[in-house]
């Protein structure tokens, strides 16, 4: 996923008033305020109850659904390999948003409010997750060797601690 093709997402998406968030490799770039490194896909969070109006937004871009693993991930792919991850998150009166089954151990995932931030792709400012959040979600698995760079990105650029598993 080009970073274009990105904001063409999300754009599409905020235009319905779909409420979005950038989460992965582009929610760190855009953390970061720059492109670090290639990316296959870009994730997603969203509200479940609106991933009918999602799904026909993003079928208007070419994408349609290639893997259902709901409730915690719906994948899409267009036919010339571009990718979106959907991770379906419901929100609580205190603003903590819940994804089913997200965790390593297979309860839901928490989202607190201040884990929703904003960033920048290109000349675009966009809501993604938090440095504090990404390294949340990133500690439950043995990571890949662009998850620890992608970590040690956030943790020298915001001053935070990379756990032990990095």
């Amino acid at each position: 996923m080009q970073p274009d093709e990105v904001l063409r997402v999300v754009g599409e998406l905020q235009a319905r008033n779909l409420r979005v968030w950038i989460d992965g490799g582009w929610g760190v770039d855009a953390l970061l305020g720059e492109v670090t490194r290639l990316h296959d896909d870009v994730d997603l969070v969203v509200e479940p109850r609106a991933l009918p109006e999602v799904y026909g937004c993003l079928s208007s871009l070419g994408l349609s659904v290639s893997g259902d693993l709901s409730p915690v991930r719906v994948v899409l792919r267009s036919p010339d390999g571009r990718q979106v991850d959907l991770h379906p998150v419901t929100f609580a009166e205190d603003g903590t948003g819940w994804q089913v089954g997200a965790s390593p151990d297979g309860s839901d995932c928490p989202y607190p409010p201040e884990g929703f931030a904003v960033g920048q792709i290109l000349e675009t400012f966009v809501p993604c997750l938090s440095a504090e959040l990404q390294l949340e979600h990133h500690s439950g698995y043995t990571p890949r060797d662009r998850d620890r760079k992608d970590m040690a990105r956030l943790t020298s650029r915001f001053g935070l601690y990379l756990p032990s598993l990095y």
